[in-house]
């Protein structure tokens, strides 16, 4: 009992937080189950709609569909002589596979330099952000998942050029972030207003 107290403790310390924070949720397939387990993520989502009107269920598909909530996910390698590894396909990275650039646009645009691809918080508003700034570009509502997700990938200027109309794979993870979208936002409805009202987070022992 005292050792999962102070394990609970130190996970909220900050040179603990990577360590305690990173893993991706036991059962990413209920919202529910993953606002359970991480609190901290339902405020990080909640603060992220406040601010940019990007729905919960939105921010977490998109991260779902890019990185299945893994902290270090990165492109797979390519080949070099057709056996060695080469270079990363991409420079996309963390939660949400934003790539170098668009991130550097991110911090820039929102003015958090320090804001980090591996930490969810920063993340999650990224998604939240560039959702926005979607339907600004191209009116795409923001809780269309389907269109919203191909111009993550693609871009909205791509979006608008349609590149991704002879891209099979994209259309179909567009498919599967609309689906994982209205689940989410389903299961939200039903238990959304119990993380509202502030259950603590370290259960009493």
């Amino acid at each position: 009992m005292l050792l999962s107290r102070l394990l609970l403790c130190l996970c909220a310390l900050p040179l603990a937080a990577a360590g305690c924070a990173t893993s991706p949720p036991d059962k990413i397939g209920d919202a529910c189950e993953i606002f359970d387990e991480k609190r901290s993520w339902y405020r990080a989502t909640n603060k992220a709609e406040k601010r940019y009107g990007t729905p919960k269920a939105l921010q977490l598909a998109i991260i779902r569909q890019e990185s299945s909530f893994h902290h270090d996910a990165k492109p797979p390698r390519g080949k070099f002589l057709f056996v060695f590894p080469g270079k990363r396909l991409s420079t996309a990275r963390g939660y949400p596979q934003a790539l170098d650039g668009t991130w550097e646009t991110y911090k820039t645009a929102t003015g958090d330099k320090g804001a980090n691809r591996k930490n969810f918080k920063d993340a999650t508003n990224f998604v939240a952000w560039y959702v926005s700034r979607t339907h600004d570009k191209t009116g795409i509502p923001k809780n269309d998942p389907y269109r919203q997700y191909l111009a993550y990938h693609e871009g909205a200027e791509g979006y608008l050029r349609g590149t991704y109309a002879k891209k099979p794979q994209v259309k179909e993870a567009a498919e599967r972030v609309d689906w994982v979208y209205r689940t989410y936002d389903a299961q939200l409805s039903r238990c959304e207003k119990r993380f509202r009202r502030g259950i603590p987070l370290i259960p009493i022992i």
